[in-house]
């Protein structure tokens, strides 16, 4: 085992992330960066050693990348933004400040911006939104005079291949997914919910009892604001109707049901145990809808 360096402390947080600190006897600590060992943390040992004062690391340099985009953040532009919007797009911004966030957002071009949406090419959805997103933040430092220029502007978005796209489910698929999921697992929920009720993923994830009252389930949409009312009455009348819907949205199961960007892995892995067509939530959406399932008052 390597002998650890001398004036080192090493402590776990309260998240279980273990984090050192440089301390000489009963002198102030002062916290080191990155991995042990890591050029970073070295860097930083060395500095304390040798008595320099660390550099605040809580501050961003207010001329990169990073800086620019917590500003955004808390800017009307963003937070006007629809709640799965936001989610989407920090995504985005996380994976672009891991290669970019230390450079400076006044030296950003459009053949960055072109550079970006062409290694996403293959996804042209993820190019998409990649350059909605960035977009989104140039246009608001534009406004903000932050930046003289848009590098954004004038870039053309990924063409979209047109496919025919995921099959709507036939009553067999249904009825073959119902046979290797019973009624009492959380893999039965989650279709019912998004079959039944016609909501997006995002808004799928949300529904519980306390949105249900005599039958009729009351969410206001994420991506819009809009208020539907999925009618639970007459719906999933196999597993009993309003019984059905109480029992299942107050149940263990659907209250550590997933988030939206998980709903969209463990729905087609259900479905792919259970020897199904492929599928996406839309699938069952349109299944529900063409099946005359889902019906909605007010939305």
């Amino acid at each position: 085992m390597t002998k650890r360096l001398p004036y080192i402390l090493r402590e776990k947080t309260r998240h279980g992330k273990t984090v050192w600190y440089f301390r000489v006897q009963d002198g102030p600590r002062t916290r080191l960066p990155g991995e042990y060992g890591s050029e970073e943390f070295m860097a930083a040992y060395r500095a304390a050693l040798a008595g320099e004062k660390p550099q605040d690391q809580t501050k961003d340099d207010p001329r990169s990348l990073k800086w620019l985009l917590s500003q955004y953040r808390k800017s009307s532009s963003y937070l006007e933004l629809s709640p799965a919007t936001r989610r989407q797009r920090d995504n985005i911004f996380s994976h672009v400040l891991e290669t970019s966030g230390s450079a400076p957002y006044s030296a950003i071009k459009r053949s960055h911006i072109v550079d970006g949406r062409e290694r996403r090419a293959k996804t042209p959805s993820q190019a998409g939104n990649f350059l909605k997103a960035m977009r989104g933040l140039f246009k608001w430092a534009l406004e903000s005079q932050l930046v003289d220029v848009d590098p954004t502007d004038g870039v053309k978005g990924p063409k979209r291949t047109k496919t025919e796209g995921f099959a709507v489910w036939t009553d067999d698929d249904v009825a073959k997914y119902y046979a290797s999921w019973p009624t009492g697992t959380k893999e039965r929920v989650w279709i019912d919910v998004l079959l039944y009720t016609g909501l997006r993923r995002g808004d799928a994830a949300l529904l519980g009892r306390q949105h249900i009252k005599d039958g009729i389930a009351t969410i206001r949409t994420e991506k819009t604001g809009t208020e539907v009312n999925p009618d639970t009455r007459t719906t999933a009348p196999h597993t009993g109707g309003r019984a059905y819907w109480r029992h299942a949205l107050h149940s263990r199961q659907h209250r550590q049901a997933p988030h939206q960007g998980e709903l969209r892995q463990h729905v087609p892995r259900s479905v792919q145990r259970s020897g199904c067509a492929e599928v996406s939530a839309r699938t069952t959406q349109d299944r529900g809808h063409k099946g005359g399932r889902g019906r909605c008052h007010g939305g």
